[in-house]
């Protein structure tokens, strides 16, 4: 049934509000992708793609450095970027970033094969449908483990390109099933600050595209994949729910539960990290005004941020609570140039120390469907404070605009020097009129 969606999800299918919140995602993704140019993991795995390419020439578009390849080694190169500075959008219910696995391969094929516009978003919503629903259905102990950005995300890759080849549904579940056997991301990589996570995405959309080609050529895969006795939920999970995969499928549209990120930090830290904004702001403390922070957060905010006890890197800095909440004390925001120019100043250094982390049974309970913040303050006065938030900035509910979208994109392009502002209000005009383009071309001007 999965596989049947998939494979015949049209435009004309899809509800506008669906289509139009697609079309904000890839404008999302598109900031990020280019925020990852010049970051040493992006930048060895574009040196390694491009060296396998051996001149190969394509029509897809490698948007840092604004030349053309073949599908497979834009999709590489695109997925590990945009998922460098923790700014890439994220399903909360999955624990699943779909924006990065997703769109770089949907848009690396459907440059290569003149896709429409309308094609490219109908495959985008099935990538996103089925990989949410599948991080949806590994479940929390999946995540325990795996990052389930590069387990699930090999699927919804597979699903995105198989749509724009028009695969039939069994090419589609031989997809999933190619798709699946590959499916790999393991968290250890936390403890050592290693490059992994880039390597993670860039894969998942690599071995899912690989999957959709394959597929569309007869090569078979394991028709059940995910629920099989030898399959994914039994090497990969303890609380796998197969319902999951199905459910109010075509009618819930996954899709428009998407989160965007607003602080450029692992999504663990934001829930707290807004109560904490919210808290100083209300009571008009400085950094040196306080003597203590918890943050009461969900077990997994634990299994992940708790590997990242003394950050040696930008990125392992992502993943410290405490340095997400020095940043804000000191600085007022947890942005990519706040990260890049202060992670590890002194007084970020020195707050980072008095924060600590308390698995709350209330947001434990509520997690991963809602994603609440708690915080608690002792100030150095002896006064203790609360706050919290039960919709993060970003969350459906609480959405960013158009124009924030915009801002946040531009910021991310101008910091890495990927593109300016005017090349990039010209693709925000090219974006917004996906739905009208006959043939998907570049986003950049070519150097």
């Amino acid at each position: 049934m999965l596989s049947a969606f998939a494979a015949n999800l049209r435009f004309a299918d899809i509800p506008e509000s669906v289509s139009r919140r697609t079309e904000d995602l890839f404008l999302d993704w598109f900031g990020s992708a280019l925020a990852g140019k010049g970051a040493r993991p992006v930048e060895a795995i574009e040196c390694f793609a491009n060296q396998m390419a051996g001149g190969a020439t394509g029509r897809s578009e490698v948007l840092i450095k604004r030349r053309f390849t073949t599908p497979l080694f834009a999709a590489m190169v695109n997925a590990a970027a945009s998922h460098c500075v923790e700014q890439d959008d994220v399903h909360c219910g999955a624990v699943f970033h779909p924006a990065t696995v997703v769109f770089p391969p949907a848009l690396a094929v459907a440059q290569e094969i003149g896709a429409s516009g309308r094609s490219l978003l109908a495959a985008s919503v099935a990538g996103y449908e089925v990989g949410i629903r599948v991080g949806e259905f590994l479940g929390r102990s999946h995540y325990e483990i795996f990052h389930t950005t590069g387990t699930a995300g090999a699927l919804a890759a597979a699903a995105a390109v198989g749509n724009l080849l028009r695969v039939t549904p069994a090419q589609m579940l031989d997809a999933f099933g190619s798709a699946g056997t590959q499916a790999a991301g393991l968290w250890e990589f936390l403890r050592d600050g290693a490059d992994s996570k880039q390597l993670h995405t860039a894969k998942a959309a690599v071995n899912g595209l690989i999957a959709a080609y394959l597929a569309k050529e007869g090569f078979t895969g394991a028709s059940q994949i995910l629920e099989g006795p030898k399959g994914m939920a039994s090497g990969m999970s303890r609380d796998a729910d197969p319902q999951k995969l199905t459910e109010h499928l075509g009618s819930r549209w996954a899709t428009l539960e998407t989160s965007f990120k607003y602080h450029a930090s692992c999504r663990h830290t934001h829930p707290a990290a807004d109560a904490f904004l919210n808290l100083i702001g209300t009571h008009r403390l400085g950094s040196n005004q306080i003597a203590e922070v918890t943050a009461h957060v969900h077990q997994a905010a634990v299994d992940v941020l708790g590997a990242v006890e003394n950050p040696q890197t930008v990125h392992q800095a992502k993943f410290s609570m405490g340095t997400v909440l020095g940043l804000l004390a000191v600085f007022g925001r947890a942005g990519v140039q706040e990260f890049e120019n202060h992670w590890n100043e002194p007084r970020v250094v020195a707050f980072r120390q008095r924060v600590r982390m308390l698995v709350d049974d209330e947001v434990d309970r509520a997690y991963p469907v809602r994603w609440i913040g708690k915080i608690t303050v002792l100030t150095s006065d002896g006064r203790t404070l609360h706050d919290r938030v039960d919709k993060p900035k970003g969350d459906p509910e609480n959405s960013l605009s158009r124009t924030e979208l915009e801002e946040k994109a531009i910021e991310l392009a101008v910091y890495s020097d990927a593109a300016s502002e005017k090349e990039m209000k010209s693709a925000f005009r090219r974006i917004w009129d996906l739905a009208k383009v006959s043939k998907v071309g570049p986003f950049l001007p070519q150097s």
